[in-house]
């Protein structure tokens, strides 16, 4: 099963994991659908869409069909999970699909995604269903690389550290926003997520630096919730000006920047299709005197044992809170370098 961001949009979560228990059938999400199966559920998979062959890849290498729920075209390419254009697909979405070569629906399910869910369930009735042996080794091996990043105390901070120690300090129904950039590729891949909605990102046009807004939003939606914008420092440069908004308007931001004075993303896409890259890399301000000068709560990590403490007193405190950390990127390549040479036999 394959499950995108309308199954947010829909409050959908519950009835799509009663599905996949009916089924005993292993839920991969889009990056916008996160959150919809809890992560610690024993059928979720992970989150599909990464620029290369991740883990959860071999599920759908495997699979002779896919029910797509909630998910549209835009979320990320099917190719990715269907590229030899040979899978039988289900579509279920309140709306009827978009197709290319590798999503031709053979069914389309055209309703509310919650009364559809429900009418199959009742339809299905009880039945036995064999476990998988999919999801276990693909969950273990995501653990396993985010456990490996949380003992890491180099520095710069290697970027599962990062991850991890901001799933440390948020709790479950707390807010956490990944802009677009290498830092959306970390989070999404690694970050623990068990409620939707909770982790939120930009697919689609992607948009860069939308997540110091989109948390200032966040803030007035769920006041009862503590939210953190994660942005790269070239997203954080485009809108940072808002940090004025946010402090006139008494809004608590809090922003995590993942710096390494380039376009982080673009770099790791260069070197992975050109072998070299260039015009990507640029100079910063000093981000703590830049984010005092507005009159905000300003940070710099020097340490890896200084982000958690550090992430913990600035979602603690009132007000504009600015962070900024050191991000080891050389990390990316040899993540890509790991998944090329990976074999999972299931």
């Amino acid at each position: 099963m394959l499950a995108g961001h309308g199954v947010a949009r829909a409050r959908a979560s519950d009835v799509l994991v009663r599905l996949s228990e009916a089924l005993n059938a292993p839920v991969a999400t889009t990056f916008m659908g996160k959150g919809v199966i809890p992560d610690d559920h024993p059928n979720a998979l992970g989150v599909i869409g990464f620029m290369a062959h991740d883990y959860e890849n071999f599920a759908f290498d495997q699979a002779d069909l896919i029910m797509g729920v909630g998910y549209e075209l835009q979320e990320f390419s099917p190719a990715r999970i269907n590229p030899d254009h040979d899978k039988s697909i289900i579509h279920l979405h309140c709306f009827a699909p978009d197709i290319d070569a590798a999503w031709q629906p053979d069914i389309s399910i055209e309703s509310d995604i919650v009364d559809a869910i429900d009418a199959l369930l009742a339809a299905l009735g009880p039945r036995h269903v064999p476990p998988n042996r999919v999801e276990p080794l693909i969950r273990s091996l995501r653990a396993h690389e985010l456990r490996k990043g949380e003992e890491d105390d180099s520095f710069p901070l290697k970027p599962q550290r990062i991850v991890a120690d901001i799933r440390a300090v948020l709790e479950a129904d707390d807010i956490v926003l990944a802009d677009t950039g290498a830092v959306k590729m970390w989070m999404a891949r690694l970050y623990p997520t068990q409620a939707p909605l909770t982790c939120l990102m930009s697919n689609g046009l992607s948009t860069m630096a939308f997540s110091l807004p989109g948390a200032i939003g966040a803030a007035l939606a769920c006041p009862g919730k503590r939210v953190l914008s994660t942005m790269g420092d070239g997203s954080f440069l485009m809108n940072s000006q808002e940090i004025e908004t946010a402090i006139r308007e008494n809004i608590p931001l809090k922003v995590l920047i993942w710096e390494d004075g380039s376009y982080g993303l673009i770099k790791w896409k260069m070197d992975m299709e050109l072998h070299r890259h260039a015009h990507v890399d640029f100079t910063n301000p000093d981000f703590v005197a830049y984010a005092h000068s507005f009159g905000a709560n300003s940070y710099r990590i020097t340490s890896a044992a200084d982000l958690r403490p550090t992430l913990e007193k600035a979602l603690a405190e009132p007000g504009v809170s600015i962070m900024t950390v050191a991000v080891d990127y050389s990390e990316n390549m040899k993540l890509i370098d790991r998944l090329g040479d990976l074999t999972i036999a299931l």
